[in-house]
């Protein structure tokens, strides 16, 4: 990554509708060929911050600038070296898929036989090629996802936005937009990623922002998150009140959280600390992974989770 490099910076962010503060005077650099998650509850802030991003929505205060060219008053250079896959369907149900990509290449200048053969190759590689010609009202919403997601590179951008990208798709899909992800950093495309799938951001993000109530309240690489906030390991098991003394003495200074009517309890010994515990009091419908990301922004947006 071009660490050196800042693509995209906001200073003091901030976006209010009437009296609602959607985005709250928030700070951050993301740098040329990073993927850099936005992570959040809904109406956390994120959908608003990347419309900014693009130019959609003006801030009301801060600074945001792209590449050096402020979203304010250089939108045109802006919206030049950015491509948008937002998480609405804002295909033209007038055209054909590939009129779609055709069409959208003319707001670039892309020459026609240009943009003829970049929509031919988005086509083949998002495995659209036989719906070329059909109108976009005839798609699946898996479809829909992956010709809007075409779409966005027709212009070969330098900066990606990828509103909620794979949402509606089938695994396959997903998988195949995950490797056009990849394919894209290692081109030093610089992405933002939002997506309420926590496996999709630890695998694909090299840094995440997660946002709540409109600021930053945590920021850094995936594994860094779960290290500093989770542990090594989670061991969840089915509530039983009677284990929950054994439990706190057992793995004192570990989190233990119930979540429904099952218990989790959070771990950064090594591997292997619950299996003396497990042989002692086999509790019921026993499972112990590694901690993960989604347990990071469980417990950072607090959503259906007690600390007991």
């Amino acid at each position: 990554m071009g660490l050196n490099e800042v693509l995209i910076e906001a200073k003091a962010l901030t976006k209010k509708f009437d009296d609602f503060v959607a985005v709250d005077q928030i700070d951050f650099k993301v740098y040329k060929g990073e993927c850099v998650g936005f992570l959040g509850p809904n109406g956390a802030g994120k959908t608003t911050t990347v419309k900014m991003m693009y130019c959609f929505l003006p801030p009301t205060s801060g600074e945001l600038k792209i590449k050096g060219f402020s979203v304010l008053t250089s939108s045109r250079e802006v919206k030049a070296i950015v491509g948008v896959a937002p998480q609405e369907d804002n295909l033209d149900p007038d055209f054909s898929v590939i009129q779609n990509l055709t069409v959208h290449a003319r707001y670039f200048d892309i020459p026609k036989a240009e943009a003829k053969k970049r929509a031919d190759e988005q086509l083949k590689f998002f495995q659209l090629e036989e719906k070329a010609c059909s109108p976009v009202t005839g798609l699946s919403t898996g479809m829909k996802r992956r010709l809007i997601f075409a779409r966005a590179l027709i212009n070969k951008p330098l900066i990606l936005l990828l509103d909620e990208p794979t949402t509606g798709l089938d695994p396959q899909a997903r998988h195949l937009v995950w490797d056009e992800v990849r394919y894209l950093k290692k081109q030093q495309v610089t992405i933002i990623l939002t997506t309420h799938y926590m496996d999709e951001a630890q695998i694909l993000c090299d840094r995440i922002l997660i946002i709540d109530k409109g600021k930053i309240i945590e920021e850094g690489t995936p594994t860094e998150l779960i290290k500093k906030h989770i542990g090594r390991e989670v061991l969840e098991l089915d509530y039983d009140e009677k284990l929950v003394p054994q439990l706190k003495e057992t793995f004192s200074g570990s989190r233990i959280e119930k979540l429904g009517d099952r218990l989790q309890i959070f771990t950064d010994k090594p591997h292997g600390v619950f299996d003396s515990f497990l042989a002692e009091y086999k509790p019921q419908n026993v499972s112990i992974r590694n901690a993960n990301l989604e347990d990071v922004f469980l417990k950072l947006t607090g959503r259906g989770l007690r600390e007991i």
